[in-house]
């Protein structure tokens, strides 16, 4: 990991489980929320991979720019770590567009999690309606 992603994985790591040790200790969100640095971090490094079609990595800027961006459906500013559940749901639909479209190999070699990261993708996808209700998921299809 180059420094400057290292840094910013890191301290996403850290800033969710600070909040996992104190009041997201018994979010039953908890383990999906920690995977948001994960998946992060496996957005940027497909977006300049070349074994993904420009397509996909178009896609896997977008989900990035609102990944980072203040102004989401579920603003972090205003609440905390969960605010990432949105960010994680788009990461694992977009990462699901690029299991359809390239070997799941692309996306294993980038994952920095110790889950087996298409499991996670299916996990996510599973809860996504319960993780932030139907409402806001049908404004997330629309964005995806």
């Amino acid at each position: 990991m180059a420094d400057k992603e290292s840094d910013f994985y890191q301290k996403l790591r850290k800033k969710i489980a600070a909040w996992l040790e104190g009041e997201g200790e018994e979010h039953q969100w908890s383990k999906y929320i920690m995977w948001a640095p994960d998946l992060f971090y496996l957005l940027w490094k497909l977006s300049t991979d070349p074994e993904v079609p420009k397509a996909e990595r178009i896609k896997l800027v977008a989900a990035i720019a609102y990944f980072i961006s203040p102004l989401d459906l579920f603003p972090e500013a205003f609440l905390g770590p969960f605010g990432f559940a949105d960010d994680i749901i788009i990461a694992a639909f977009v990462l699901n567009g690029i299991l359809n479209n390239s070997s799941p190999d692309v996306i294993r070699k980038h994952w920095p999690g110790d889950d087996d990261v298409l499991q996670v993708i299916k996990k996510i996808i599973n809860v996504s309606d319960q993780l932030v209700g139907q409402k806001i998921m049908k404004k997330l299809r629309k964005i995806i």
